[in-house]
């Protein structure tokens, strides 16, 4: 089986690989919370306070005080302007949940102080304390994301474990940098080679030591030698229960922070649920989602969208078959036979963007192949015409696929539609990928596309198929504006 996992040579994340010095979590830019809250008094007072003033209401100046002040109360009883959330990615939907709660505080507000505003004007005057606030997160989290490339505003972790699991997760750490930690030292439980780098803080032994305090003393030691966080604890064989228990006690007790690590990779938070049986604590993994409510409202979604996408853009569509027939011979329309859910073949429309004999021509490029796995894909690939350079530019090459969507065989998020031969190549890990329809757009178009590599590709792939619900495909639809607009990786 071919092991699907982000490399880990992509981005330098443990302390010793970054020539600038760990700046911890609370080093985040101090402007951060002065402008989180300026963007949400602002953001809620002046809207309000210009349309209840427009409406003739007769104290649109407390009004405005008043939603200022609601919008800042709410952010704050969520948490949202502590150093641990500032600048960290929430997405919109976090802040349309806050925005939902101003909304039913200020309605019993209203109720009790009997305001006359028409009920569409008020909320329209609400509206831009939404827009503001996710234009301030996203504006912190790019720049938080900048710092964190050098290590900044980080949290140091000291990970604690037998040395494959303790290794595993490094790695996995180490390839990622939409997280805040960074690995300073490692514990490793037993005897074992270590080859991330990682310093070794200390080293316990494969048994419990007699003296109950041995372990402790030595996390402890290299806890304070080492400046950490947080100590990640990668449980095993040698190091659980009864051993785990007193470690956990030793760190509480000095303030220390303790995370598990439970083995679980790619699995969302939202699918899991503590529960405690005798004594025992255990996570239940709620299965993936594959029918109830989400599975009705996403499919009504994908065909009101194609439904209305085709018919506002039937004009443009003429356009571009206009300059593509211009451009160079052969049809304007490119149909291909693809892969779709369960393994049923279907018919992929999209824009012509190649010459004519492109699939003809596919054979003698195989050697320039710059993709690592079995999909095909070159920069500069010569089959491309001129209109079609800007077509798969702006992503607009995809747009027939809305007949597909129309049809039920794709839908307007999922994975990619493999090609046959592709999927003859599959493996058991890489088939799961057709447990769901494919897409036009999904976590590979907002995460890269052609510059991502073939294990970054099915590893996306596969966290869709399990994670997805019908709230995080309008957000990837929504992400999806500003990676067409970007278009990094589209070639």
């Amino acid at each position: 089986m071919r092991h699907v996992h982000f490399p880990a040579q992509r981005v330098a994340r443990t302390a010793q690989e970054s020539a600038v010095p760990v700046r911890r979590l609370g080093d985040k830019a101090r402007w951060y919370l002065p402008a989180a809250v300026s963007a949400d008094v602002l953001g809620a007072a002046v809207p309000v306070g210009l349309v209840f003033a427009a409406a003739e209401q007769v104290r649109p100046l407390y009004c405005a005080l008043g939603a200022a002040l609601a919008w800042t109360g709410v952010q704050a009883l969520r948490r949202r302007y502590t150093a641990r959330s500032l600048g960290e990615s929430r997405g919109v939907l976090p802040v349309v949940h806050d925005w939902l709660i101003l909304i039913g505080v200020l309605a019993v507000a209203r109720v009790v102080t009997e305001e006359d505003t028409p009920r569409l004007s008020a909320l329209g005057a609400l509206l831009p304390a939404l827009l503001v606030t996710v234009a301030c997160h996203k504006l912190t989290y790019r720049h938080l994301s900048a710092a964190r490339r050098e290590a900044q505003a980080v949290s140091r972790v000291l990970v604690v474990g037998e040395p494959d699991a303790a290794e595993d997760v490094i790695a996995h750490l180490a390839a990622r940098t939409d997280h805040p930690y960074v690995v300073v030292g490692m514990v490793p439980v037993g005897a074992g080679d270590l080859a991330s780098g990682v310093p070794v803080a200390a080293r316990l032994g494969e048994t419990m030591p007699e003296a109950s305090r041995g372990d402790s003393s030595a996390v402890l030691g290299a806890v304070r030698s080492h400046h950490a966080d947080l100590v990640l604890v990668a449980p095993g064989a040698r190091f659980a229960g009864e051993r785990l228990r007193r470690v956990a006690w030793a760190l509480h007790d000095a303030g220390l922070e303790l995370a598990v690590f439970p083995g679980l990779v790619e699995v969302s938070v939202k699918r899991l649920e503590t529960l405690s049986a005798g004594g025992l604590a255990m996570l239940r993994v709620v299965p993936p989602v594959s029918r109830g409510v989400q599975t009705v409202l996403k499919s009504a979604l994908d065909r009101a969208g194609a439904a209305i996408g085709l018919l506002l853009l039937s004009p443009f569509f003429l356009g571009i078959v206009v300059s593509i027939r211009v451009g160079s011979r052969g049809p304007a329309f490119y149909r291909q036979r693809r892969i779709g859910r369960d393994g049923v073949p279907f018919v992929m429309w999209k824009f012509r963007t190649m010459v004519v004999d492109a699939d003809a021509r596919k054979a003698e490029l195989a050697g320039a192949n710059e993709n690592d796995g079995l999909m095909f894909k070159m920069r500069r690939d010569p089959r491309v015409t001129r209109v079609g350079r800007l077509l798969r530019r702006t992503s607009l090459d995809e747009l027939p696929q809305l007949f597909n969507v129309l049809t039920g065989h794709m839908s307007l998020v999922g994975p990619r539609p493999p090609l046959p031969e592709e999927v003859a190549e599959y493996d058991d890990v890489e088939l799961r990928r057709l447990s769901v329809r494919p897409g036009m757009t999904g976590l590979w178009q907002i995460s890269g596309r052609s510059d991502l590599s073939w294990d970054e590709t099915i590893q996306l792939d596969l966290q869709y198929v399990d994670n997805w619900s019908f709230t995080s495909d309008v957000d990837v639809m929504g992400r999806t504006l500003r990676a067409v607009v970007d278009g990094r990786g589209a070639y």
